[in-house]
């Protein structure tokens, strides 16, 4: 008896082994994606912060994940040019890095001309500040499901490109509230400020549609 349970207790080991030498390791570059845009949904949180409570500690919380994000690519990069094989297309993980990286830069820059020329967040900038949180959601989610469910995460990156159509619709209706005819030289100061906001803004969403696009294009060739 001992024996038998001896040699079931050995085959169950051996199972267990081949299963790990089997098992799909984690694609290593999908991880550092992930940090990457971990960080930009904590940025783009930040920013949501920030235009309810804008105030210099607030700008620096997002200066200081942009530079972390600057570094984690460095890094990403260094690892790129040292790999031979990579398990996806390099020239998509450095576009995907890249895409990933506007989004922090835009909302970095987004904050910090606001802080500089002294504007005020205005119903637009909030509502944009929230549909770019939302479309840096949809890309994170879609990193995190693109190896074990391809399918999944395609539905992430198309959510992540309908608020790039939805944002653009915004931006054009923030652009023709501004344009209004302004009647004397503050408003046309203020106007010009905000113009370039807005387009940090719209910058930056365009930016996870062109990391959904290659998302997308990773799994038609992949999967």
């Amino acid at each position: 008896m001992r024996l038998i349970h001896g040699g079931a207790r050995k085959i169950a080991i051996m199972r267990e082994r081949l299963g790990e030498l089997f098992r799909r390791k984690p694609n290593h570059f999908i991880q550092r994606m992930e940090e990457h845009a971990q960080l930009g949904l904590e940025c783009t949180e930040a920013l949501i912060q920030y235009m309810r409570k804008p105030n210099k500690k607030n700008a620096a919380h997002v200066r200081k994940l942009e530079k972390e994000a600057d570094e984690l690519r460095r890094i990403f990069v260094d690892e790129l040019n040292r790999t031979f094989v990579t398990p996806i297309d390099r020239e998509d993980l450095y576009a995907l890095s890249r895409a990933l990286d506007d989004i922090l830069d835009y909302t970095y820059s987004t904050i910090s001309e606001m802080d500089i020329l002294d504007v005020e967040p205005n119903a637009y900038l909030k509502e944009m500040a929230e549909m770019l949180h939302n479309s840096a959601e949809e890309i994170l989610l879609a990193i995190q499901r693109l190896e074990r469910h391809p399918n999944v995460a395609d539905s992430h990156a198309i959510r992540a490109k309908s608020v790039e159509n939805r944002m653009e619709t915004l931006y054009l209706e923030a652009l023709a509230d501004l344009f209004h005819v302004p009647e004397d030289f503050p408003d046309v100061a203020k106007m010009l400020k905000l113009r370039e906001i807005y387009r940090h803004m719209f910058y930056a969403v365009q930016s996870t549609e062109r990391a959904a696009n290659i998302i997308s294009d990773i799994i038609v060739k992949l999967f």
